[in-house]
């Protein structure tokens, strides 16, 4: 139980509620020319910057548990660090030193996959996204354990990659082709061992959908993966290029599944007595396919006979629901989340975002845990099901509606919301469509700040990390942008290592907000923030809050 400490002598809170908005995937750029953030009308977003308490903080790398200030920040670990004040090591940092100390392969589960790939003379399967976008999966982890895999006896393993091209560069998918290719090829050159790729296909197609959004793409994964069920090619470079002729243009996330045969057969389907892993160690978009091999009964889709295999996740992607039931790395253990702290002090809560992000602003905000305290309240706008850059605004206006009517109800104190806009349109590299989804997010921030100037309540404003804000290829060193033959700016669809806006807007001005002195905030930092705005003094061992009260 988290201790409740009191409320300050100082400052007792706000009239009305404090308010966390989560502008996902907005952050500040570093050239205006590929900033779509800045590029779109944001009205209320730069007043803001003028008349409110305004402050930039981290939201990639070290300051969210992330092994490198290289790495992207993303939205499972930026909503971690918000919702439990603290920083955690996360799924990358976790993996990578349980593979270089060798506790991941001493662990009885990779032992047991691997003992019965060995003495039943079956297949080894690894499935998972395929890059070193290190933010769902990273291919050195892939490619360490086939090594550790040939070492221990495992003749034959199957790959299924799931194609990137949101957290690397949108069309670069044959670059870790090449890469994989000469690898396979010298780990298969002393004859000892076949190992290849069976089956894969573009990420937004196949496998990885989450939160329920369309499970059509767990089926089509299903039947690619565990069936060898579609269109087949003779190498995965074969696919890629035959489907890029077909559709010009067309982005690796998006490419349509496939299998690879031999000898007019396919390679790798998924039979009774296999072993498999399934190697991105983030959880989001890990469970369905978990669930699809786990549960002894689907109603999703039609899975047919279920295969008898040894399954396994890299990480527990769900703690409360104890998913997957054998996992290779034990996720972090966060405790002691603001969501509890506030609890503990009866202050009521309402958690909201459309399904793209509600996993977000609960789950991950919770620590992983998909249990509600006893004081929250969660509510979920269903998303469409439709390429985001077809419907920019997304569900904007929805959620804006319902949290505007929480503001007013006056049931909470303490109310949080993600407009997932800026980042998932900020991924399709549709930068017309990205305009339209800020634009969207800069209206729904006016209206709360209308509603927060009724009931003297105080807005937090902020992002999970960065993508909107850096549409475009740049220099590392310049910040220019990088052209290509034909002129153009090269499309970049990942997130950026930007800075995010932490905004604290007070119309009643009671809390006399002010910026604190604090070294290289981060988005960590914004619990305190919140939790001291609220009026009660945050745990000890949380970050600091970026401002002062009183």
């Amino acid at each position: 139980m988290m201790e409740v400490l009191k409320k300050s002598n100082v400052f007792v809170g706000s009239e009305g509620p404090v308010v966390l908005v989560i502008m996902d995937g907005i952050g500040i750029g570093k050239n205006p020319k590929s900033d779509y953030v800045k590029l779109a009308s944001t009205p209320n977003l730069d007043w803001l910057r003028e008349n409110a308490v305004y402050s930039e903080v981290r939201a990639h790398g070290v300051a969210v548990g992330l092994p490198d200030d290289g790495d992207m920040g993303n939205s499972e670990v930026g909503h971690n660090a918000m919702g439990c004040g603290r920083v955690f090591a996360q799924g990358a940092a976790l993996v990578g030193d349980a593979i270089e100390s060798g506790s991941m392969f001493d662990g009885e589960v990779w032992k047991e996959l691997v003992a019965n790939a060995v003495e039943e003379g079956s297949s080894l399967h690894f499935i998972g996204l395929f890059s070193d976008g290190n933010v769902h999966s990273n291919l050195k982890h892939l490619e360490a354990m086939l090594v550790k895999a040939k070492e221990q006896g495992v003749k034959c393993a199957r790959i299924h990659p799931l194609i990137d091209g949101r957290d690397v560069p949108p069309t670069s998918a044959l670059d870790y082709v090449a890469r994989f290719d000469a690898f396979l090829a010298d780990i298969n050159a002393d004859g000892t061992v076949d190992y290849c790729i069976a089956s894969g296909g573009g990420r937004m197609n196949i496998t990885m959908d989450r939160y329920d959004a369309d499970w059509t793409m767990v089926e089509r994964g299903w039947n690619a993966h565990v069936k060898a069920d579609g269109r087949t090619f003779g190498s995965m470079r074969e696919a890629v290029e035959a489907f890029r002729v077909e559709a010009p243009g067309i982005l690796d996330q998006d490419l349509p599944a496939f299998v690879i045969e031999r000898d007019g057969a396919p390679v790798g389907p998924i039979v009774d007595g296999d072993s498999v892993v399934f190697f991105n160690f983030r959880g989001d978009r890990s469970l369905e396919i978990t669930k699809a091999f786990e549960a002894d009964e689907l109603t999703e889709f039609d899975r047919g006979s279920k295969p008898d295999v040894i399954y396994a996740g890299m990480m527990q992607y769900d703690g409360d629901l104890d998913v997957p039931k054998k996992y290779l790395v034990t996720p972090p253990a966060i405790d002691r989340t603001m969501s509890e702290y506030l609890s503990n002090v009866g202050v009521k809560q309402f958690a909201i975002s459309e399904t793209q992000k509600f996993g977000h602003v609960t789950y991950f905000f919770n620590g992983n845990n998909s249990g509600k305290f006893e004081a929250e309240t969660w509510k979920e706008v269903p998303s469409d099901v439709c390429p985001f850059e077809n419907a920019p605004r997304m569900k904007a206006d929805e959620i804006t509606a319902e949290v505007v009517k929480a503001i007013e109800s006056g049931d909470y104190k303490f109310i949080r919301l993600n407009f997932p806009n800026g980042d998932m349109v900020g991924h399709t590299g549709v930068t017309a469509a990205v305009k339209i989804a800020v634009e969207a997010v800069d209206e729904s921030v006016g209206k709360i700040m209308d509603a927060l100037r009724k009931t003297n309540g105080i807005m937090v404003c902020t992002a999970d990390h960065g993508n909107s804000d850096d549409m475009c290829e740049l220099d590392k060193k310049t910040h220019e942008l990088k052209l290509d033959s034909d002129g153009n700016c090269k499309p970049k669809t990942a997130h950026s290592l930007n800075p995010v806006p932490a905004i604290v807007f007070d119309p009643s001005g009671v809390s006399n907000a002010r910026k604190a002195d604090v070294e290289n905030p981060g988005i960590a930092n914004l619990a305190a923030t919140c939790i001291t705005l609220l009026g009660y003094e945050p745990p000890a061992d949380y970050t600091a809050s970026i401002v002062d009260v009183g």
